[in-house]
């Protein structure tokens, strides 16, 4: 038993506690969350890491869960495991200090200056395939401020470009024939002009 010195409360291990984990920082750095991936890789972290995840915090609908001998399990069948990984080094990260919420629209292609440099660097991924699944797991696992910056990041790749050249970057394939095309810039050309 120790007294925490968050809120000065006594703290038993395995033995429930009235206040919540959010006013109780030091009952929640004790207590253990183990996420599952689709492919049955864990990754045990804090609970309030885990908890910066919507999806996880309805699944532990009761914070009490949390309390006792066993770490929770979380399966999240819809990540893969190296996605999770970066989920969880991005939790870990913003763990103490919330990334600020990024300021739409976007002034720049270049989204270090609209994010710390951390940020800017973490979603500067070689693979695109990485970024999407990335903004996949964000959205199910309901993590706010990654999927705003996943999105941000590839926001930045299409900003300024002509719809070819963002169909190369993205490797979209055009179902319009010439005439199609042409067509459809002329019906929309008062979008050009605002």
């Amino acid at each position: 038993a120790f007294f925490c010195s968050g809120c000065l409360c006594l703290f038993v291990p395995h033995l429930p506690s009235r206040l919540p984990l959010s006013t109780c920082p030091d009952r929640a750095k004790a207590m253990k969350v183990k996420l599952l991936s689709m492919d049955g890789e864990a990754f045990e972290v804090d609970a309030p890491v885990a908890l910066m995840s919507q999806l996880v915090q309805t699944l532990v609908a009761d914070e009490e869960d949390l309390v006792g001998s066993e770490v929770q399990e979380i399966p999240l069948p819809n990540v893969k495991t190296s996605v999770l990984a970066k989920v969880v080094e991005f939790c870990e990260h913003h763990r103490a200090s919330p990334m600020a919420e990024i300021q739409k629209p976007l002034k720049s292609d270049d989204l270090s200056e609209a994010v710390d440099a951390w940020d800017a660097d973490f979603v500067e991924l070689a693979d695109q395939e990485m970024l999407f699944e990335l903004i996949l797991a964000a959205n199910y696992m309901d993590i706010k401020s990654l999927l705003d910056l996943a999105c941000a990041k590839v926001a930045t790749m299409a900003r300024g470009k002509t719809p070819e050249a963002i169909r190369a970057t993205f490797g979209i394939t055009d179902e319009f024939t010439a005439e199609e095309s042409q067509m459809i810039r002329e019906e929309n050309k008062w979008a050009e002009d605002v």
